[in-house]
């Protein structure tokens, strides 16, 4: 690969080509099992991305619908692709789009195509065009991707990231909860519908005698893992808020009033 179109990281792929993302367009990191998650904003229209720095057999198989039967129905996006740097080997190419699997190739930021024109290609389809079948292929799922109602803060095609799952945003939603209650209820964890088991077990959570719930030492920094999205989450607390806030009466009355 010559210098003009290397990438020294996944990481760095990806964020050249999220940078270069229409407006039309909402890039979701780490989101639905794919490195990146494109989402159009006119109709929900979804791309499921994975990003590598070679066309290898790991990546279409990453980027490819499962065979299991059972998944038929599964949400899934409207179209795959696989993110590659411009100028690497294409003998999968043919591969990809026997699969459907459509090769999003992108130049480095220091190259010429870059600096004049959009850095990646093919575009990203158009709502209603019939021109865009001869790069993209229409799965036509069941059902979408459930999207966040945040856009994850996390860095896309890192190494092992922190992604914000349902389960972790539930669980930042207990942590606001905690933090601006001072305790937390057994309804709480039932509204968020998230398990208590590990929070006790691992002493996330220690128990007060008066009934409630209090931060044990070990509560993992969720605020650390998703600085941008704590706080995002937190400003609408009042949209989410668990009804439970008087569910045990006179308890911690200094830390509810």
């Amino acid at each position: 690969m010559s210098k003009a179109t290397a990438f020294t990281s996944e990481a760095a792929l990806c964020a050249a080509f999220i940078a270069a993302v229409p407006d039309e367009w909402t890039a979701y990191p780490e989101t639905g099992g794919f490195d990146i998650l494109l989402a159009r904003k006119a109709d929900g229209f979804q791309i499921g991305v994975e990003a590598k720095l070679r066309l290898n057999a790991k990546v279409v198989t990453q980027a490819a619908e499962s065979a299991t039967s059972y998944l038929v129905d599964a949400p899934q996006p409207d179209c795959r692709a696989v993110l590659v740097p411009h100028g690497v080997n294409r003998d999968l190419a043919d591969v990809c789009r026997l699969l459907g699997i459509t090769v999003i190739n992108v130049a480095a930021p220091t190259s010429i195509r870059a600096q004049y024109a959009s850095p990646f290609w093919p575009e990203l389809p158009k709502a209603a065009s019939k021109w865009d079948s001869r790069e993209w292929y229409e799965r036509c799922p069941a059902i979408r991707i459930p999207l966040p109602d945040w856009v994850p803060d996390v860095i896309a095609g890192a190494s092992a990231p922190v992604a914000l799952t349902p389960w972790k945003i539930g669980a930042i939603k207990l942590v606001v909860t905690l933090e601006r209650r001072g305790y937390l209820t057994r309804g709480d964890f039932k509204h968020f519908e998230i398990s208590m088991s590990r929070w006790t077990q691992e002493r996330w959570l220690v128990k007060d005698g008066r009934g409630g719930w209090l931060a044990g030492p070990y509560l993992p920094d969720f605020k650390a893992q998703h600085p941008v999205n704590f706080d995002q989450i937190a400003a609408d607390f009042e949209k989410w808020k668990s009804p439970d806030a008087a569910a045990v009466p006179g308890l911690f009355a200094q830390s509810a009033e």
